[in-house]
């Protein structure tokens, strides 16, 4: 059938045709190859339409430009679509009708055409990072520090998977600063706990703005966050046994430790083993779809706002303290979790 081409003008000329997984991008002016090729997010303008086109199912990419050109090809190449840079010297309208009836098609222009227009789509992005199952003090504190270091690296080559070593490392210093005596220790312990807390979201937010999301570095961001928490009560606990603790600090510490160990690990086999599809790897406690009040109330206890009550206890000199709560809620959290995994199995199999 032959094609009609229609015109919207909302940040460029562009062309829209309902298509049948087959996108053509028009790049056949200077103005245009600029914008193409600026950073939005970390990446190429137009790689990041490539890749979200290529998520919603497009399976056919082509580009039409006056010339090739090698950086266009390294900004496209390693997309899951089929991407094919096009020479046209003719007009747009020509030279779709030179690829003949190929099926429904859609056309986009460049959606950035000014520096005005990157910075608004810059910041869309990074709004749209924030997490609805967001815990207060992570959403109105953690986040709104995390973007602004993510903004400050999405253009660097730090990968996600760096940034999760480096907020693991924090954590690890912070968790060596609750072994000797001292209010001012501890404080910087749970200083250094909170920083980790942090920059533990750069590495999400820098993988989904550069499209580099991956299952092994959910795992890993997973487990380094847990790593990190029995470091801390682990470390503790030795501290205040060898300050007068005695055996109720060394009880408190291996309470505290085998209960998140055991509830990481039953979350790990039920929700994230065997996940699959996009998006992040760890989302709630439970596979159901309609959250109930006990999963709704487990998945907000398993948010990271905990950590503000350990700096509160720490600029007081009692952070022994939440290693007692810890050695109480860590074991009956982790068998409200068995409550919960049993719920979901006796649903599927109804």
């Amino acid at each position: 059938m032959a094609a009609q081409l229609h015109y919207n003008n909302i940040y460029t000329k562009t062309i829209h045709m309902k298509i049948n997984g087959h996108l053509i991008i028009p790049v056949l002016d200077d103005e245009k190859y600029m914008w193409a090729l600026a950073h939005v997010g970390g990446i190429p303008v137009i790689r990041r339409m490539a890749l979200e086109e290529a998520r919603k199912g497009v399976e056919q990419i082509t580009v039409l430009v006056r010339k090739k050109d090698e950086e266009l090809d390294r900004a496209l190449s390693g997309t899951p679509a089929e991407v094919v840079v096009l020479a046209a010297s003719e007009g747009v309208d020509d030279a779709v009708r030179k690829l003949g009836d190929t099926g429904d098609v859609t056309i986009r222009g460049i959606s950035v055409h000014d520096e005005n227009g990157r910075k608004q789509l810059e910041n869309k992005l990074l709004a749209g990072l924030v997490k609805d199952t967001e815990g207060v003090m992570s959403r109105l504190v953690n986040r709104r520090i995390s973007l602004a270091v993510t903004r400050r690296l999405m253009n660097r080559s730090v990968t996600p998977n760096q940034m999760t070593w480096v907020s693991m490392g924090i954590g690890l210093l912070g968790a060596l600063f609750f072994l000797p005596p001292g209010q001012i220790a501890q404080i910087v312990g749970a200083l250094l706990f909170l920083l980790h807390s942090i920059l533990d979201g750069c590495d999400g937010e820098l993988a989904r703005l550069k499209f580099q999301e991956s299952r092994f570095g959910g795992i890993f961001d997973y487990w380094s966050d847990n790593i990190v928490h029995v470091a801390v009560f682990t470390c503790i606990g030795i501290g205040w046994t060898q300050h007068g603790g005695g055996s109720y600090a060394l009880l408190s510490s291996l309470l505290a430790v085998g209960g998140t160990v055991m509830s990481a690990w039953l979350v790990f086999e039920h929700t994230m083993r065997d996940r699959k599809g996009g998006g992040p790897l760890y989302t709630s406690v439970s596979t159901e779809n309609g959250k109930s009040m006990l999963v709704r109330i487990v998945d907000l206890l398993s948010r990271r706002d905990f950590i503000y009550l350990v700096v509160l206890l720490a600029l007081f000199g009692k952070i022994h303290w939440f290693l007692v709560m810890t050695a109480v809620g860590a074991p009956i959290y982790a068998i409200v979790l068995l409550v919960v995994i049993d719920r979901d199995k006796r649903r599927r199999t109804t």
